[in-house]
């Protein structure tokens, strides 16, 4: 059966195909491919540039135009390679002895992947391919999502609503600042993500320029590497294994579990809130909501958002405790952990938009967010209590625990026939029944 979007096996493939397509560029097979062809000629023409080679203009012509229109035809002529070579990197690598061969580089052709391990250039490509999806995905995304929270808690910021400590009712908020306390968290975390580097490893089979020494024992190879990578926009790790560390790599994963952390949260207040009729949701002309309950309008797009962020997570948590462990100098697991990189960022780029499209469901219901303050009077006792304390007044939290625990309805008037009943002055009897549950809010 032909793999289209219905016969795939993976939701992402499959189902959000149409959201994520892009993302082939950075994380399919094509993509590393892709990446890998950049960086083996990169790493041809940095050789040229310290003169170990020369290049006509012909060929160098050739080798920027092979990485500029790079394309799945390519990639399809590497896997035909591969499927004799039995390895993915020296495919790539046999891939640009031909196209030297094709634009008259024959005489420099052994240049290519002079010195290296399969790894410097996996652990290069990935990196670099990596630090671009952040930075032209995955950043531009979560700091979207970011502004688009700050422009409603400014829009938010006046309204007032009952807040709730272990589900039961608590001291009034502003429903605004309810949506800073989420801006404020993703800030810190994006502000400790962009502090992670991006970095590779480039050092030859067991990390020493071992076969670059030998044959050239003069150069100062590690300055070479360093400044190769440097080139690419990524830092070179100093001392490795066959392999990189990892341990960056496992930083970003950390961090943006902590980020889709704070989301999920945020999807399960927001839910609540709508199951408490304190946002209603705008309908499309047509949508279902339920196959049995014609009435019912779900939050669908922050339960979709729940779901893809505890998929994120759960395949972040694995990428960050596996890949910094390996044998000795390297075993072959990071390969096959490292080309699943792409579904957890993938599964977090889909609950972003849900997220963002929940958002603009979203209508405040005024009256039912007026009402639950209104309903709920115990809620000034604690400032009641409070400015009796001020005043000296004797034993405030137990008059005021007595009043408002148990089945009593508490409202307007029974605070006020409280107040009335306190021997204090006709000044801060006033002072105290101007306290209402819609102004008792605090100073945000």
């Amino acid at each position: 059966m032909e793999l289209t979007p219905l016969t795939s096996l993976s939701a992402i493939d499959g189902r959000y195909r149409k959201q994520v397509h892009h993302l082939d560029e950075y994380f399919s097979e094509y993509g590393l491919m892709k990446y890998r062809v950049l960086i083996e000629t990169e790493y041809l023409l940095f050789l040229e540039k310290k003169k170990f080679l020369k290049l006509s203009g012909k060929t160098r012509k050739h080798l920027q135009k092979t990485v500029e229109e790079f394309g799945i035809d390519d990639a399809q002529e590497i896997k035909q390679i591969e499927y004799t070579t039995n390895h993915d990197v020296k495919a790539v690598e046999y891939y640009l002895k031909n196209e030297l061969e094709k634009s008259g580089g024959a005489d420099v052709k052994e240049w290519v992947h002079f010195g290296l391990t399969s790894q410097d250039i996996n652990n290069t490509a990935i990196p670099l391919s990596w630090k671009q999806a952040i930075e032209y995905e995955y950043l531009p995304g979560l700091l979207n999502l970011n502004t688009e929270l700050k422009i409603l808690a400014a829009n938010w910021k006046d309204i007032p609503m009952l807040a709730h400590t272990h589900g039961q009712p608590a001291s009034p908020t502003r429903l605004g600042k309810e949506i800073m306390v989420f801006t404020e968290r993703l800030q810190n975390q994006i502000e400790q993500f962009i502090g992670i580097p991006f970095t590779g490893k480039f050092g030859g089979a067991t990390g020493n320029f071992n076969a670059h020494h030998v044959a050239f024992p003069k150069t100062d190879w590690v300055k070479f590497a360093n400044e190769f990578l440097q080139h690419l926009g990524i830092s070179r790790q100093q001392y490795t294994t066959q392999i990189e560390h990892y341990d960056n790599l496992a930083a970003h994963f950390d961090c943006m579990k902590r980020i889709n952390t704070i989301l999920l949260d945020f999807c399960r207040d927001i839910w609540t809130y709508i199951s408490m009729d304190y946002f209603t949701q705008k309908t499309k002309k047509g949508e279902v909501g339920s196959s049995a309950m014609p009435h019912k309008v779900n939050p669908i797009d922050f339960e979709n958002a729940e779901g893809n962020l505890g998929m994120a997570n759960a395949i972040f948590e694995h990428l960050a405790a596996k890949l910094p462990v390996s044998r000795l100098q390297r075993d072959l697991t990071d390969s096959t952990v490292l080309r699943n990189i792409g579904v957890p960022f993938a599964h977090t780029l889909i609950a972003f938009r849900s997220i963002e499209k929940g958002l603009g469901k979203l209508v405040i219901n005024d009256a039912a967010i007026y009402n639950d303050l209104d309903n709920n009077w115990a809620v000034v006792a604690e400032a009641v209590q409070t400015v009796l304390r001020r005043e000296k007044y004797p034993n405030p939290y137990e008059a005021l625990k007595e009043l408002t625990r148990g089945n009593k309805k508490i409202d307007q008037k029974a605070i006020h026939d409280f107040i009335a009943a306190l021997e204090v002055s006709d000044s801060l009897k006033k002072e105290l029944k101007k306290i209402t549950p819609h102004n008792y809010t605090g100073i945000y």
